[in-house]
């Protein structure tokens, strides 16, 4: 499900039908207000956010700036965006400064994906060339404590552990420690959670806190509990002290009210947004960005940045630039640049980031567009090279064998090379013109 699918859909109802306005009065921004207001309510967005949002809106909304404007729906809607900026708070920074090991503790419920946001922090930092190492201080629940020191394999990341018969407090004080000695330069420290909030929790929490004095602690909430989510974080504002959130699962939460609400609430910033299982899915919290998306705007510069994370051989980006250039595009080049993508995450979060593809995403489920793309993989696999290479030898006893081999239909694969011949008519046509834009900033 796309990132705040139902929060986006309402809103851009509602800015059509201003933009569809010559000049609007004070009762058509009233009118309009309360159309956001509703829609902010049904996402889960706490109603006191609500309505400091709809007051700082209406205020520019009926002043001098909107109506002096020469399209003033489009200059209610760039109000909303840059008050949901306002709202979403600064972009996250982490607190690295002073001397190394730099300390994080993660804090939250269980099952809200700490142990999991570990990993994929640790492996964020790794990329920022630090040298992390992850406490496993969960001794509650020794599946926790065998997942962090799975990921640590997978990772190549240290995990320090002394199983679950000691106090977290003294794994985690001895863990900084190892830290120091193996020349470790941040240290993530994976905490016990419970089902609720309770004072055990809350003590051994602090304990932990007074013992190894974090840089940050950061709480991992989970994004689809809704209104839930904003009690949850300002009780561990009140009781242990945040400095930031990591909100998880906000790829699958169709409201997704928790992400502008929890901010506010707590008055800590959000520093990282978690998406998708993938241990690659943390993606630094940007509210302009953040904003875009949840108005349908796509966005661009996160696009870029997940292109350029999958880190495509140079030589092979420019192999596939200069067969756009010569329109000498094949099917198995199209297979490639597949595999590419499906690197960057689902086709439909790929999509949600594009501008302009809101109105796609409306008529197709998700679930579809990532099932009509394995499907395409899967004919393709099920050619030869030479094939894949000259399309044009796909007589019928081929394409009857390719659809067998592929689970799919002689009528999907007469479609797929129907699409394809028009792509490549389509790029011969480009070719004649100017040259397309160079394709190493987006596959390098």
């Amino acid at each position: 499900m796309p990132m705040f699918e139902g929060l986006s859909s309402r809103l851009d109802g509602i800015f059509k039908e201003l933009r569809k306005r010559g000049k609007l009065n004070e009762s058509d921004v009233d009118a309009a207000l309360r159309e956001i207001r509703l829609a902010l309510l049904e996402a889960d967005v706490h109603y006191s956010v609500v309505k400091s949002f709809v007051a700082r809106v209406r205020e520019r909304a009926i002043g001098a700036e909107v109506a002096r404007s020469l399209t003033p729906g489009q200059q209610v809607v760039k109000i909303v965006y840059e008050e949901l900026i306002n709202t979403l708070g600064e972009p996250g920074r982490l607190d690295l400064s002073g001397d190394p090991p730099h300390v994080i503790m993660l804090v939250g419920l269980q099952g809200s994906g700490k142990t999991t946001t570990a990993a994929k922090l640790a492996l964020h930092l790794r990329r920022q060339n630090h040298r992390p190492l992850m406490i496993a201080a969960d001794t509650y629940r020794p599946a926790a404590i065998e997942q962090l020191q799975a990921l640590g394999r997978q990772l190549d990341i240290p995990v320090y552990s002394e199983g679950a018969d000691v106090a977290p407090p003294l794994i985690a004080g001895r863990g900084v420690r190892a830290a120091g000695q193996e020349n470790a330069s941040v240290v993530i420290i994976d905490t016990a959670g419970r089902l609720q909030i309770d004072d055990e929790m809350m003590a051994e929490l602090a304990a932990i806190r007074d013992r190894v004095h974090p840089q940050e602690t950061l709480l991992v909430a989970d994004s689809m509990t809704g209104q839930e989510a904003v009690n949850i974080a300002q009780g561990f504002s009140d009781q242990v002290g945040i400095t930031g959130l990591i909100l998880t699962k906000v790829d699958g939460d169709a409201r997704g009210g928790a992400a502008i609400s929890m901010r506010e609430v707590t008055g800590v910033p959000i520093k990282f947004l978690g998406t998708g299982e993938k241990i690659d899915g943390l993606e630094v919290f940007h509210p302009d960005r953040l904003a875009r998306r949840i108005l349908g705007m796509g966005d661009v510069l996160t696009l870029i940045e997940r292109a350029e994370a999958i880190e495509m051989d140079e030589a092979e980006a420019l192999a596939l630039e200069e067969k756009f250039r010569t329109a000498s595009f094949t099917l198995e080049d199209y297979r490639k640049m597949l595999q590419q993508v499906k690197r960057m995450g689902p086709l439909s979060q790929v999509l949600e980031l594009v501008p302009g593809a809101g109105e796609i995403m409306k008529q197709i489920s998700p679930e579809d567009i990532d099932r009509q793309l394995k499907r395409v993989e899967a004919i393709i696999n099920s050619m030869t090279l030479a094939e894949r290479e000259r399309p044009r030898i796909l007589n019928a006893s081929r394409r009857k064998r390719i659809a067998a081999g592929s689970g799919t239909s002689v009528q999907e694969v007469n479609q797929l090379l129907k699409q394809f011949r028009y792509t490549q008519r389509m790029m011969e046509k480009l070719s004649r013109q100017k040259p397309p834009a160079n394709l190493r900033g987006l596959f390098r």
